[in-house]
């Protein structure tokens, strides 16, 4: 019989895959093809998934960002980004259900894992977002969001809250979902040449 895992999805993983993210057979088989070439282990670890975000931004600092990302992620919390988690995430970061990505975008910002937003977290995830902005870009931001101590103060006094106050899941769900300007605030846009480069290891 043999182990045919090491080199073949399992039919579980991939029926689950299949039905919650929007890729297809093929694509699932080969990205698992690659994973496998990359982490022969099966498992990306946080250095690993910082070395593939710097490759995106070789003009900035994704660490920070890499980091936040990758706890996002590893839903069991066990270090390690297994194949299911990796494709969840990529699936989410790049076109999942606007519910989805805000729930993600939320567990993303409570850094804690307290189950509410402080302005302190707002503020550590758009530090992390900045330093993956070229310099040169962030000149031309408007004035009341060209540093990330005025961008967090933007969506902070959006949610309307005191100093101290928290944000809960819901209230952040349904606050960015009846602002889109809120949505642009809080994510970091892919620049073109980032979705070029997945397109080209896709192929």
């Amino acid at each position: 019989m043999g182990n045919t895992k090491s080199s073949a999805l399992s039919k579980e993983l991939l029926e689950d895959l299949k039905s919650n993210t929007k890729y297809t057979e093929a694509e699932l088989c080969t990205w698992y093809q690659s994973f496998l070439k990359e982490c022969p282990g099966g498992k990306i670890s946080k250095e690993q998934f910082e070395g593939i975000y710097a490759s995106f931004f070789p003009g900035a600092d994704p660490t920070a960002y890499a980091r936040h990302v990758f706890r996002s992620f590893d839903t069991n919390a066990d270090g390690t980004l297994d194949f299911k988690e990796y494709i969840v995430a990529l699936h989410l970061t790049s076109g999942g259900k606007t519910l989805q990505k805000l729930e993600w975008a939320f567990a993303l910002y409570d850094v804690d894992g307290n189950g509410t937003i402080s302005k302190n977290e707002i503020q550590e995830i758009v530090r992390s977002i900045f330093n993956m902005i070229p310099v040169e870009d962030q000149k031309k931001l408007p004035e009341d969001e060209d540093t990330p101590e005025k961008r967090a103060e933007k969506i902070w006094a959006f949610f309307g809250k005191k100093e101290n106050d928290k944000i809960t899941e819901g209230e952040f769900i349904q606050g960015v979902m009846d602002n889109k300007d809120i949505l642009r605030l809080i994510q970091y846009d892919e620049p073109q040449k980032i979705k070029d480069k997945l397109k080209e290891k896709k192929q």
